[in-house]
């Protein structure tokens, strides 16, 4: 590992997250238990970096206010991109604070250290060398890598028939990346940072790739945060089965590994928790609850005899006793689509709160600060700040 320094790009929304992300950045959402970005900055200095630079944008305030100016004794320089026109831009914010050789890595995709060390140490004079995984492609970015290492090309969502690597997205870059993202022409008025890459390969730049055997997950989707928080339990060297010292588990509940409960929750008599199950900090797990591959979050409260299956909360969630969520799979709908089949039960977004009593459609998704009263049946999309009855 001989680059130091690095950039991180967590400016980003996250609209496809909605409704989770309304109060909140992508990054700042729960990889099991903590943010994606704490799991991106752990990797980094995992990897030896010295020197993070963050770009932050949308609701920048939580990501500053959650790391403060160090993270594990390492310097964080915070600069903003006032307005999210693109990666390439994003990057492009940061200029002044790269007097060299960096790292550059997406803040709201899952990476490890595997990856950036990889990265990091096959530069070998290149102006960009790419970290690349085996993984579809159809929704991210695709690389042609010719026999030498060199990449001849650089795809967004590819649809044709070549054998395209994944774009992880851990770069190292020189300084000539900054002129290559501003003499790339925009596209729908955003500065990609695929398009600069394009930019050095069409013209006398050299770009490299490198495939990795790393851990590479994302969540594009809520539902997808199941899909992490599995990932991440299967991989012990990323998020062990563990119960925090200060949670407060009645004898005569029962925890069903994996799980990973923060400190300060409480699990009441009779209930079960797991397998599959990420409680976030100070969550209370009313008496003869079941809890079955959830991501609950933070300050949430479950009452007694309720059912979370499949289920996604955001923060200062209130499931009231005896309501149900039956689990997938189920029809979500975001925005004007419909994703069929999909293994979620429902997304409960910041301060829902529910009286109990209520039944949940798989494929539910209940927007911050809804009200769902007693005894209501409850499916597909409920809007912020509505009063479902039944």
């Amino acid at each position: 590992m001989e680059i130091r320094s690095a950039v991180v790009l967590a400016a980003g929304e996250g609209s496809r997250l909605r409704p989770l992300t309304r109060h909140r950045p992508k990054p700042m959402l729960p990889a099991a238990t903590k943010p994606i970005l704490e799991h991106v900055f752990d990797e980094l200095i995992e990897a030896g970096v010295t020197d993070i630079t963050v770009v932050v944008g949308y609701r920048r305030n939580r990501v500053q206010s959650h790391f403060g100016p160090t993270y594990r004794n390492v310097p964080i320089t915070y600069v903003t991109q006032e307005k999210q026109l693109g990666s390439g831009h994003a990057l492009l914010a940061a200029e002044e604070e790269v007097d060299g050789s960096v790292l550059v890595v997406n803040g709201d995709q899952l990476v490890d250290r595997q990856i950036i060390d990889d990265v990091a140490t096959a530069t070998d004079g290149a102006d960009a060398t790419l970290g690349l995984v085996q993984n579809d492609v159809e929704e991210y970015g695709g690389v042609i890598l010719a026999d030498g290492g060199e990449v001849t090309d650089i795809v967004e969502k590819p649809r044709d028939e070549r054998s395209y690597r994944l774009n992880a997205g851990v770069y190292a870059f020189e300084t000539s990346i900054f002129d290559a993202i501003r003499s790339a022409s925009p596209c729908a008025g955003e500065q990609s940072l695929v398009d600069g890459i394009r930019e050095l390969i069409d013209g006398d730049g050299e770009v490299h790739g490198v495939v990795s055997e790393g851990l590479w997950v994302d969540a594009t989707y809520p539902w997808d945060l199941l899909r992490v928080a599995d990932d991440l339990l299967a991989h012990e060297s990323r998020v062990a089965s563990q119960v925090s010292p200060s949670a407060r588990i009645h004898d005569a509940a029962t925890i069903v590994e994996p799980v990973v409960i923060e400190r300060d929750c409480v699990v009441g008599p009779g209930a079960v928790v797991g397998p599959n199950v990420c409680l976030g900090e100070n969550v209370t797990v009313g008496s003869n609850t079941v809890v079955e591959h959830s991501v609950v979050d933070a300050d949430t409260r479950v009452g007694d005899n309720a059912t979370l299956r499949d289920c996604v909360t955001g923060r200062g969630v209130t499931v009231g006793p005896g309501t149900t969520v039956v689990g997938g799979p189920g029809d979500v709908r975001i925005g004007d689509q419909v994703h069929q089949d999909e293994q979620l039960g429902a997304v409960l977004a910041d301060r829902v709160h529910d009286e109990g009593g209520s039944t949940y459609a798989p494929g539910t998704i209940v927007g911050p600060e809804a009200v769902v009263r007693t005894g209501s049946a409850v499916r597909g999309t409920v809007d912020a700040e509505t009063e479902v009855r039944s």
